[in-house]
């Protein structure tokens, strides 16, 4: 044995220099994304904030030293606007809801599908959906609704009614139009939560004496609450920052917040109040989901 050997074994390991422990190579594969999110998530941001800040000036996009919440005293002072928070809100709460009703029963139908074609014919009505445009989506479903549409004119056919149904034009279709849209997103978020739970879970509540229905309601549905808070989640803020469906299906007689952010920009030239209406939907958005999550971890004892 040599002498360094020796003096090696002998020197206690405390006296050894630490190594300097180094990040993993893999975490500079987060820094396209995150160099990505910056530059087009955070900047345009932090920028809109800014410039919400300046008095509202039409055609004027620069940013200004002289700060002033006028922006914002006019938005919660005006119960135009303040009507449209809590219409954005609502909408997006109620379209959530019945998300979340018709799209549960059919995520959980394709979780337990085993048949691999079966399964996979279900998956491909809910994902077809999906391949087309918005806009061109909303159109074939105007013409459903219309007041010559399809079930206008078959109920006036059949003689069931009198005059044309208000199906467009109001909260109605712009709730079907945002239900149509979003409902695709709600199924994919459930059907791989509702997937993972162990069928054992269930048949063991089975063999304990509990019915189908009490199994469901109390193993199945708490397990799956991740999948349901992530759901509804992406269907509300899908649903609060829509412009095309309310514009389209609400004739632009339902204004929400998107609707006026495009009027003071679009129309009125007016960016820094446009800016403030902005950063009110998106802390708006913010609360809301913070309230809910808050909400659906309570009840779901601490799971979501």
């Amino acid at each position: 044995m040599t002498l360094a050997e020796t003096l090696a074994e002998e020197t206690p390991a405390t006296a050894r220099p630490a190594r300097r422990r180094r990040l993993p190579v893999f975490w500079l594969l987060v820094v396209p994304a995150a160099l990505f999110f910056l530059l087009f998530f955070v900047l345009p941001t932090a920028s809109l904030f800014a410039i919400s800040l300046n008095k509202s000036v039409a055609g004027v996009v620069t940013f200004k030293p002289l700060l002033t919440f006028d922006n914002y005293v006019r938005i919660f002072s005006r119960d135009i606007y303040y009507g449209a928070i809590l219409r954005s809100v609502g909408i997006g709460v109620l379209v959530s809801f019945l998300c979340l009703l018709l799209g549960y029963p059919l995520a959980y139908v394709i979780a337990k599908t085993k048949h691999p074609l079966r399964n996979a014919v279900l998956m491909i009505l809910v994902l077809s959906s999906m391949q087309l445009d918005m806009v061109i989506r909303l159109y074939g479903l105007m013409v459903l609704l219309g007041d010559n549409g399809l079930i206008n004119g078959a109920l006036l056919s059949a003689g069931i009614i009198k005059s044309p149904l208000p199906l467009m034009y109001n909260l109605f279709g712009v709730v079907v139009g945002l239900v149509q849209v979003t409902l695709p997103f709600m199924v994919i978020s459930l059907i791989g939560i509702i997937k993972a739970i162990p069928p054992s879970f269930e048949e063991a509540a089975r063999s304990l004496g509990a019915s189908r229905l009490a199994a469901f309601r109390s193993v199945v549905l708490p397990l799956s609450m991740p999948g349901i808070l992530s759901g509804s989640l992406l269907v509300f803020a899908l649903s609060i920052s829509s412009y095309v469906v309310p514009a389209l299906m609400g004739g632009w007689k339902v204004v929400t917040l998107p609707i006026h952010i495009y009027q003071q920009i679009a129309e009125a030239g007016r960016w820094q109040f446009g800016a403030a209406i902005a950063a009110t939907l998106f802390l708006t958005s913010l609360l809301a989901i913070f309230l809910y999550q808050r909400a659906a971890a309570r009840s779901s004892g601490g799971r979501a």
